[in-house]
């Protein structure tokens, strides 16, 4: 199950950012993602016990979808996470160590980075892809700068105030995808409202895909 990152985000260009959630309602919440298509989930480590909520996600649907950690500080944690059965690692910043430390446990790493330095500096460090983050501050403007200079095969993920409102700009410039926190997942946010939400993106990337074929 050692998928490239590619291989989930063609399947659903969206990760589940999961801040705040606890291990009770992990697997249920999860589970509502699973069956309205989302493949990617992200477990904050701010959130409650996050490593026992990642746990438990690896050992029910690791198999299935891509699981794994964000806002990732420090190799340590890297390790706790690998530990955990998780999969992917995000951070909100470029830190060299973290992606060393996450290639060398054969684990996915998408990097926060704000500027093409910080990206460049990512990537040398074997990064799989980039969180441009955040994503009120880039504008697609600036991402459609970040594109004619980085690798055209680098996926670039915009996290931070994305609804399915300005996602068509951004996918007009090339992003792979997008981070989605507080407008799919809070805490205290119903199992019907949270796979509501999560049908509303699927299908604003289902019509910015075919705006694509046309």
């Amino acid at each position: 199950m050692n998928h490239p990152i590619s291989h989930y985000l063609e399947q659903m260009p969206l990760v589940a950012i999961l801040r705040g959630i606890t291990p009770t309602e992990a697997l249920d919440v999860t589970e509502c993602l699973i069956d309205a298509g989302i493949t990617i989930v992200e477990v904050p480590l701010n959130s409650p016990d996050p490593l026992t909520s990642i746990n438990l996600l690896a050992e029910k649907f690791g198999e299935q979808i891509l699981i794994g950690a964000g806002t990732v500080l420090d190799v340590e944690q890297v390790q706790s996470v690998a530990d955990a059965g998780g999969r992917l690692i995000v951070s909100p910043n470029t830190s060299v160590s973290v992606i060393q430390a996450a290639v060398a446990l054969n684990m996915i790493c998408v990097p926060g980075a704000a500027t093409p330095s910080e990206v460049f500096t990512a990537l040398a460090a074997g990064a799989h892809g980039v969180k441009a983050f955040p994503a009120e501050m880039l504008t697609p403007q600036i991402i459609n700068s970040w594109r004619a200079v980085l690798p055209k095969d680098l996926n670039i993920l915009p996290v931070g105030g994305i609804s399915t409102d300005n996602m068509q700009s951004y996918w007009q410039v090339g992003v792979n995808g997008f981070g989605i926190g507080g407008a799919l997942y809070q805490s205290g946010k119903s199992i019907q409202a949270i796979s509501a939400s999560a049908k509303e993106f699927i299908q604003a990337i289902h019509k910015l895909r075919q705006g694509n074929e046309n």
